[in-house]
């Protein structure tokens, strides 16, 4: 049986319901590499799901050369080794490379992953140029004299919007930045220039030959000067050029093999990148994506892992839906609604719940405030609305002290 090294972090359910279901669907047997084995054994045996890793091996998988050491030590030799971690796209594609397997170019994982580097290889290229600078410390935030406001407040190497803020001031940059380093000092954070206008997605899927867009979401934030995504809708209904255009800043950055997710911001001037995840759809959204675009997602992003290369894709024109819900007060869950499915008039709405009764709630002004997602796939995105709104109106949460 072929064996997939699949590389993770914390337990997810991308991995757990996703991309494990996937690999057995493809008769692959899954080694699981990670730092937190003891997490994952818990994780399978409390939830008992039906697709598992054959084997969980403790690895230190943010280091390729432990990953590469770990790899080596079995005795068959892999036929692809896999991550969906944003932290791990880097350590993947420097084993998989080391293994002559197919795989990403590890020095644009990693400067996917670092958005400084991100930024600092558009300007190399030509492209997309956006003023930023990474401080580390009051005294070097201090030093900058020419930043333009309002400007952006990010961690180097962050994710889910933790951290991220909007800084209208001088004043609320040095409190924003000295907050963060109360916490975490030496925290490397990217302050970048602010792009104003809507923001949207770009999914794409390659082999290293051909690059596909798959679409993109409409994505609605929360009022500054957070960015927690509350609600996306599939399709941009934005002219064929702005999707071509950013398809393009991809792949000269160097997009080009396996799952990617773009962010950028329609502004007055164009489109502008926001960031490049170099990696599939997050936070549920790739379910729903499998859902919208109706074919195996998981299972094809497995396949270009294996060499096969990319199929002919046609997107039919399917609506699809995702809403967040957030805690808005801190405190302790004392009631949540429970899980569900529901298909009617080609209408498929499912809700998971993302906190358990009894759980202590603690606000971060990022998706880790979520505590229950509802997506949607149908034939028109009207009807979708509808539904999703009559849904969403059923459900409610008490959060006390």
């Amino acid at each position: 049986m072929r064996e997939l090294i699949l590389l993770a972090h914390v337990p997810t359910a991308p991995v757990n319901d996703g991309f494990l279901p996937a690999a057995k669907a493809l008769g692959l047997s899954v080694v699981l590499l990670t730092d937190c084995a003891d997490a994952h054994r818990a994780h399978f045996a409390q939830t008992g799901l039906a697709a598992y890793p054959d084997e969980i091996v403790a690895c230190d998988v943010f280091n390729p050369l432990s990953v590469i050491e770990a790899v080596t030590k079995r005795s068959t030799r892999p036929a692809a080794v896999f991550s969906n971690s944003d932290h791990l796209q880097a350590s993947t594609a420097i084993a998989a490379a080391y293994f002559g397997l197919p795989g990403k170019d590890w020095r644009t994982a990693y400067a996917a992953k670092n958005k400084a580097e991100m930024r600092a290889r558009l300007a190399e290229l030509g492209i997309d140029t956006l003023w930023h600078a990474v401080v580390c410390d009051p005294a070097s935030l201090a030093a900058l004299t020419d930043l333009p406001l309002p400007c952006v407040v990010k961690p180097r190497e962050g994710v889910a919007s933790q951290q991220v803020s909007l800084a209208r001031s001088r004043a609320e940059l040095t409190e924003q930045c000295a907050a963060i380093w109360a916490q975490q000092p030496g925290q490397p954070l990217l302050l970048e220039e602010y792009l104003d206008g809507p923001l949207y997605t770009l999914e794409t899927l390659g082999d290293g030959k051909a690059l596909h867009a798959l679409g993109g979401f409409r994505v609605t934030l929360s009022p500054p000067p957070h960015f927690v995504e509350l609600e996306a809708v599939w399709g941009t209904e934005l002219p064929a050029t702005v999707e071509a255009e950013v398809l393009e800043t991809i792949r000269r950055f160097g997009v080009g093999f396996g799952a990617c997710h773009t962010e950028y911001v329609l502004t007055a001037s164009g489109p502008r990148l926001i960031e490049i995840n170099y990696r599939n759809i997050g936070d549920y959204r790739e379910f729903l994506l499998s859902d919208a675009l109706q074919f195996p997602l998981f299972e094809q992003v497995l396949r270009l892992h294996l060499g096969e290369p990319l199929p002919t894709l046609a997107v039919p024109p399917r609506a699809a839906w995702i809403r967040y819900f957030t805690a808005q007060e801190e405190g302790r869950l004392h009631q949540a609604p429970p899980a569900f499915e529901h298909e009617a008039d080609g209408i498929r709405l499912a809700y998971q719940p993302l906190r358990h009764v009894g759980e202590a709630i603690q606000l971060t002004n990022s998706n880790k405030d979520y505590v229950g997602v509802l997506r949607g796939s149908g034939p028109d995105t009207p009807s979708l609305q509808a539904a999703v709104e009559r849904a969403s109106q059923k459900l409610s949460w008490e959060i006390a002290q």
